[in-house]
């Protein structure tokens, strides 16, 4: 599991399966041509649902970091159980004339080929948007421009080719929505499962946490059982420069809602239940016993599911300022107080 050949890379191969079998039942598109080794790679977007009119959108990001297979593993697992779905799931079809589901399952092909945490050119996507802390980061971990041979490099000035298609997509997405969430999967820090949202940057509260307070009430008292996710502001963890949600975020010039959240998939708890881990660089990042890889499969379904109803239901749309006041007030007590 360290290099991976452009025969034999899982994800993309997946993703190339679907797009042949399916492609009757959605719409996709190249965000980018890339090449490595005389191969030729695309960052592809594939879109089901409403297309004609203006509704609630979500999207689910996977791949960003190439060594975090699992994160686009998890996306793909989702996407192929809604393609499986919708021929006979006559809830979905209905859902599907409301709402449009966007994915982008391998935002960066060159790492997964790599088996890298940067794409082609060594740097961390996820530090690269150009947007800095307002204090001091951890070193290295935050972002560093020192060399591409060491981790977390956010390259010279301006954006890597895979981080700008991903911030033009889901300013074109904002332009077709009356809302946009927006799920990233990721894996890698501590024992249990985060979901971070905005601000990366600055511990100054995100405008849109009212939505997201009232998102976790509904999560909450919907599947009481199902409350293993730790939410809060990635800030209250650690700061970084060049966050792209962070950066789409601060750059908003729509009044449409963005509500921007990094699933973090505890990797931790893989390696401290299967020490052996240790000894290969993806198994810092990845389950690798099938039976823990086919739970963490199945682990996400009912939050990225319910993501999906929430926009049925246009929970976003139909809250009103006042009751966003509201809301806003209730969040900021909340995470001032975990903080």
């Amino acid at each position: 599991m360290g290099q991976f050949s452009f025969e034999h890379c899982f994800e993309i191969d997946t993703l190339k399966r679907l797009i042949a079998q399916h492609q009757h039942l959605f719409r996709h598109q190249s965000l980018a041509d890339l090449y490595y080794r005389g191969e030729k790679l695309s960052v592809t977007a594939i879109e089901l649902g409403q297309q004609q009119q203006m509704c609630p959108t979500v999207l689910f990001v996977g791949g960003v970091h190439g060594v975090e297979r699992i994160g686009a593993q998890v996306v793909l697992a989702f996407l192929t159980s809604l393609l499986n779905r919708l021929p006979w799931d006559t809830h979905l079809q209905q859902l599907l004339q409301h709402v449009r589901l966007a994915f982008v399952p391998v935002a960066n092909p060159v790492g997964f080929l790599r088996g890298s945490r940067g794409n082609g050119n060594n740097v961390d996507l996820m530090r690269n948007a150009p947007i800095d802390s307002d204090e001091d980061v951890t070193f290295l971990v935050g972002g560093q421009r020192i060399s591409p041979k060491l981790p977390w490099y956010r390259g010279k000035a301006g954006m890597e080719l895979e981080t700008e298609v991903l911030v033009n997509y889901v300013k074109q997405l904002q332009h077709q929505s009356s809302s946009v969430i927006a799920l990233d999967a990721h894996s890698g820090f501590g024992l249990l499962d985060h979901v971070w949202f905005p601000h990366a940057h600055t511990r100054q509260p995100f405008e849109g946490m009212g939505y997201i307070y009232r998102l976790m009430q509904l999560f909450e008292s919907g599947y009481p059982h199902h409350g293993h996710y730790r939410l809060a502001p990635q800030s209250q963890f650690y700061r970084t420069h060049g966050d792209i949600w962070d950066y789409l975020v601060a750059t908003n010039s729509s009044e449409k809602p963005l509500i921007p959240l990094t699933l973090e998939m505890g990797s931790w708890a893989w390696v401290r239940k299967n020490p052996r881990q240790l000894f290969n660089f993806p198994g810092y990042f990845n389950p690798q016993q099938s039976h823990r890889h086919q739970r963490i499969l199945r682990r996400h379904v009912v939050l990225m599911q319910f993501l999906i109803d929430a926009a049925y239901a246009q929970i976003i749309e139909q809250t009103t300022p006042a009751q966003l006041i509201h809301l806003t007030q209730q969040a900021n007590r909340f995470w001032s107080k975990k903080g």
